[in-house]
């Protein structure tokens, strides 16, 4: 039998523990439109909006959570889009000790298991999230304010998205 070799996506050098800012996107399981639905037509975000569902307000809400759970991180922009979730995750000194120190990995598999588990409460019958994650390391100030309006007008450009899907 033939398994599907899975891609590695990241830096095999970089230290994904290590201080720094990182814009994750996360998938839903075959991109299923089951986290919010997008209001409007317009061409700013007060003509958008973006309407969680019951999966997508436990999805807020774990990813509000994450700073409780792991004090060093700040949770800076994110959209919580139909099939997926964007987010700025900033990892800062660890102050609080923990050792090993998680990763940018540890931290978006816990956000996932705990917002699965939540959802699965809740009437979720299948996988809520794909296997993986995408990141991106921000490398500067330009960067991150490219991809922190690219967050923010996401609602906009929805229906021009690559991982639109016509709900």
């Amino acid at each position: 039998m033939d398994l599907h070799e899975r891609k590695h996506p990241r830096i095999k050098e970089f230290d994904y523990g290590a201080a720094g800012a990182y814009f994750v996107t996360i998938c839903t399981y075959n991109r299923r439109c089951i986290l919010s639905r997008v209001v409007g037509q317009g061409f700013t975000p007060a003509e958008n909006g973006v309407e969680y569902t019951t999966f997508g307000k436990i999805a807020e809400k774990q990813l509000l959570l994450l700073t409780e759970r792991y004090p060093y991180l700040r949770l800076d922009k994110y959209a919580i889009m139909p099939n997926h979730i964007h987010a700025i995750l900033i990892l800062g000194d660890n102050t609080a000790g923990a050792s090993p120190r998680p990763t940018l990995m540890d931290i978006v598999c816990a956000y996932k298991l705990l917002t699965t588990r939540e959802c699965k409460k809740n009437g979720l019958l299948d996988k809520l999230f794909q296997t993986s994650f995408y990141e991106d390391i921000i490398r500067g100030l330009d960067d991150y304010n490219e991809i922190a309006k690219y967050i923010c007008e996401n609602p906009i450009r929805w229906y021009y998205d690559e991982l639109y899907i016509k709900e």
